[in-house]
């Protein structure tokens, strides 16, 4: 009767999932442990520049990387310091004056996030150009401005 169970358990057993195989020698660590070292507070910057995240993915994302036991418990502080909250969707996105503090080469983007951080930084730089430009040209002066106006 031994030799019958042992004869069953010979054969293959069954997988309930087949996982791809990955090779530890195919991650790409450098992102992954230069983004660790980096300051938490820097590291939250350069998500936030990319794409608004709600707190619960932006933590995920920020966990996916590693994140230190003292850094933890300081998301929301950060948080209320570099970024606006959308009170619609409770979903924060990076304050303005931050975006000239990016690093465009951040260890933690790819390729397409660093096309991306190019292609929000230069719809940002020109807009303001614009504005400065036209606004010169066209302001009205301080009797027009606080003339009433007539229909």
């Amino acid at each position: 009767e031994v030799r019958g169970a042992q004869e069953n358990n010979s054969g293959p057993v069954p997988e309930k999932k087949r996982m791809m195989p990955v090779r530890l020698a195919d991650i790409d660590w450098s992102g992954c442990a230069a983004v660790y070292g980096r300051p938490y507070r820097d590291r939250v910057i350069h998500l936030l520049a990319l794409r608004d995240y709600k707190e619960p993915e932006l933590l995920a994302r920020l966990q996916r990387d590693g994140v230190r036991p003292k850094d933890k418990d300081s998301l929301g502080k950060i948080l209320q310091q570099v970024a606006n909250l959308n009170a619609r969707d409770n979903s924060f996105s990076l304050k303005e004056h931050l975006f000239q503090t990016l690093q465009t080469d951040w260890p933690g983007y790819s390729k397409i996030d660093r096309e991306n951080l190019r292609l929000i930084l230069s719809r940002k730089s020109a807009p303001s150009q614009n504005l400065t430009s036209s606004s010169q040209a066209t302001s009205p002066g301080p009797s027009e401005r606080d003339a009433p106006v007539r229909r």
